[in-house]
């Protein structure tokens, strides 16, 4: 199985955390845990399929998944290969005019948020393309060709700046007043730009950091007190909407 990370041209870098090329001849499924930002995905060859109870459902070649509040599971069928971009929080914003909280918790083809014929012309490109860097070459001038020219909201960008460094424990109420700005409004502008609440968002967050602490030689109940938790049936509640896991079997299997 190949997952390689590339980094994007200095023009894209404010927009994108980083490219991943993605291939396994095996097939197999996957769960995916929630993340801090939008990510789009090409498949050119092979395809992938979303997993919810029962059902399988494939999904187009060219995808676009929201913030989640909660884990997804795929399938990949054998001998897929697939270019990842992963956003930056509030980097989708800058590419489609589409809200961001419009894809809250969806997986939708890429031509319902762009244009049809160039998502097209895109995956036409990326079927010949014979190396790695040319697949991510493809696509960088794909999102080149979307950049829009429009400011960063900068009051969004420093609440972002806010949640991380308090590691997604600071109280909404909090960072209103140190922004100096209503809860509505603020949380409007959230939504739009990042694809969630700022309460949903810190909970996002707040969980990543306690995926790493599990690696850890902490308890759990450190590490459980140490995120701010109010007891240990919260930390268990909200561990498990995210991974479908008690914190214990996963934390066993790491």
């Amino acid at each position: 199985m190949k997952f390689d990370k590339y980094f994007p041209t200095e023009e894209l870098k404010p927009y994108i955390k980083y490219f991943v090329v993605s291939e396994n001849e095996m097939g197999n499924e996957y769960k995916v845990f929630p993340s801090s930002g939008l990510v789009i995905g090409f498949q050119y060859k092979g395809r992938i399929a979303s997993i919810t109870g029962n059902t399988e459902c494939r999904l187009a070649t060219a995808g676009v998944t929201g913030i989640s509040d909660s884990y997804k599971i795929f399938k990949s069928y054998p001998n897929v290969g697939s270019i990842l971009v992963y956003f930056s929080e509030t980097g989708f914003a800058h590419f489609a005019s589409h809200p961001a909280n419009e894809l809250f918790n969806l997986c939708l083809s890429l031509d319902e948020v762009f244009d049809k014929e160039n998502i097209e012309k895109v995956e036409e490109k990326l079927a010949f393309a014979a190396t790695d860097e040319q697949r991510i070459n493809i696509v960088e001038h794909f999102l080149l060709s979307q950049l829009k020219n429009i400011h960063a909201d900068k009051l969004i960008l420093e609440s972002v700046k806010l949640i991380y460094e308090s590691k997604g424990t600071m109280r909404i109420k909090e960072l209103n007043d140190k922004l100096c700005i209503s809860q509505s409004p603020f949380e409007k502008r959230f939504r739009k730009a990042v694809g969630t609440t700022p309460k949903k968002f810190a909970s996002i967050v707040r969980f990543n950091v306690v995926l790493a602490n599990l690696r850890d030689p902490k308890s759990l109940t450190e590490i459980c007190y140490d995120n701010n938790f109010f007891d240990q049936a919260h930390f268990s509640k909200d561990f498990k909407q995210f991974t479908g896991d008690t914190p214990e079997n996963f934390k066993r299997f790491m």
